[in-house]
């Protein structure tokens, strides 16, 4: 969420708004926001996405990533290509 002072942190300690994080030394290392239940700050899992990536078992026994094909559509479903967009990157970045 951003950086605070040492004493705003504190004072949000105090307030029972955030969960505090500190190093082997004592010192503060960081302030966690609590959740709105009330629950752990800290996430134990990722949030679940679209995997666009994966392990792939070979035939042979060994593993290798397989990678989704992205169907290049946008949020109202026309059809998108990057394809000129990528190419221009591309040569922007030759001739630098």
């Amino acid at each position: 969420m951003g950086f605070r002072t040492l004493e705003a942190a504190k004072r949000l300690i105090a307030g029972g708004y955030v969960k505090p994080a500190y190093g082997r030394k004592g010192h503060l290392k960081a302030i966690w926001l609590l959740q709105k239940d009330g629950g752990n700050p800290v996430e134990t899992h990722p949030r679940a996405g679209t995997r666009y990536s994966f392990r792939e078992a070979l035939d042979s026994g060994l593993h290798c990533w397989k990678l989704r094909r992205v169907d290049g559509r946008d949020d109202d479903g026309i059809q998108v290509t990057t394809r000129g967009v990528f190419l221009q990157v591309i040569a922007d970045c030759v001739v630098a």
